[in-house]
């Protein structure tokens, strides 16, 4: 006897889950071509859970007579590179007028992108390579560093994937590598910090301080905190901070000093009011633009533009400075913090946090490196302080 004929999970023309994707399909009928379904807002169904969203939009692609269209026309539609391009930047807009992605990323996107148009827009996807991806890059002379040639390659990458997990259309991209990041590990002394605060005026100076003292993303977090977000408990102050880059909210403590300038800072701005606590001389609250360009005015003013160190600091490195410290242990007499407490405080994961800070500037990674070939650790000022007293009161 033969095998058992295996019964189909949902009769023909109807939606089915694919685990692999996570996505609902229906498949054109006499072919074997899967097309995605998507809801009202043209993002795909995803979710096991959602057969009847997905039956819904497949009624709509019968009543519309799309899916006799795509039978007849769409399998053998070549697309070209311009149209991803385009569908990618259309995505952006929308993404971005929902809030779902930075201002920063759909302006990055629509400048690599219609540049990559201008050198083989007009390409079918088929005959696309990866080395021309590379040589379009390398005509870029102002395409210097790493960190861009990263940034260029992500944005390419996340169009041709989105034309391929939507449309189905293959991405000839596969395999293509970003370089690897290098992150900027500048740290400002405290010499350079009171250099920093001499040379501008309050406003920025209270937004780069508290920038210095928490960690926080200083335009997507710093910049939009409120007297709303500030709670205050019987150990101290905390913040609320949510991120529009991670999409994630969490709670962290604050240190007397930043709790102190928080207070003053609250007087102008209370809860309710919903302006930022910290707001430029506008009163409004602290752009990208306009901190960097406050930023190189005090490098050049303080000569820093000159210094082949210097002149990369930014108003992130405000934040790199936190990290170095925190690691350091420069505010509790040498220990030390973890790399998940340092992921827990700058709103990072464990990994990226170490990938960027642990092996430079952690204690608890370098501490056992040093303990195995035989060398202890030199108690802090704070540790040598309390050995001290302890042997006086023995």
């Amino acid at each position: 006897m033969g095998r058992p004929r295996k019964q189909r999970r949902q009769p023909h023309g109807s939606a089915w889950y694919w685990k692999q994707t996570n996505c609902w399909y229906y498949t054109l009928p006499g072919t074997k071509k899967r097309v995605g379904l998507n809801d009202g807002e043209g993002e795909r169904i995803r979710g096991k859970e959602n057969r009847q969203l997905a039956e819904r939009a497949l009624a709509q692609v019968r009543v519309s007579g799309q899916m006799q269209d795509e039978e007849d026309t769409g399998t053998n539609e070549e697309w070209l590179v311009a149209r991803v391009c385009s569908e990618y930047l259309q995505y952006c807009e929308r993404s971005l007028k929902a809030g779902n992605i930075s201002q920063s990323h759909r302006n990055n996107s629509a400048v690599f992108l219609n540049d990559l148009c201008g050198y083989c827009g007009a390409l079918k996807v088929s005959e696309l390579k990866k080395s021309h991806i590379q040589t379009w890059i390398e005509n870029h002379s102002g395409w210097k560093s790493r960190a861009t040639h990263r940034s260029v390659i992500a944005i390419v990458l996340a169009a041709f994937n989105r034309a391929e997990d939507l449309h189905d259309v293959p991405s000839p991209l596969k395999g293509l590598k970003k370089p690897r990041s290098q992150p900027r590990l500048h740290s400002i002394s405290p010499e350079d910090e009171k250099l920093l605060y001499k040379s501008t005026e309050e406003r920025f100076r209270n937004f780069l301080f508290a920038a210095i003292h928490t960690g926080l993303r200083p335009f997507c977090e710093l910049a939009k905190l409120t007297a709303d977000e500030v709670e205050v408990t019987e150990r101290g102050m905390m913040w609320r901070v949510y991120s529009s880059k991670t999409k994630k909210t969490r709670k962290i403590p604050i240190s007397a000093v930043v709790a102190k300038l928080t207070r003053k800072r609250m007087l102008d701005a209370p809860k309710g009011s919903g302006k930022p606590l910290f707001r430029n001389t506008q009163g409004n609250s602290w752009k990208r633009m306009t901190g960097v360009v406050r930023f190189i005015m005090i490098k050049k003013k303080l000569g820093w533009d000159r210094d082949p160190v210097k002149r990369g600091y930014s108003c992130y490195t405000c934040r790199h400075t936190f990290a170095h410290r925190m690691l350091s242990g420069y505010w509790n007499g040498g220990a030390g913090c973890s790399i998940e407490t340092l992921a827990e405080l700058i709103g990072d994961t464990p990994k990226v946090a170490f990938d960027h800070y642990g092996k430079e500037w952690g204690q608890h990674y370098q501490e056992p490196l040093w303990a195995a070939i035989g060398i202890e650790r030199k108690a802090g000022r704070a540790t040598a302080r309390a050995k001290a007293a302890r042997r006086r009161s023995a």
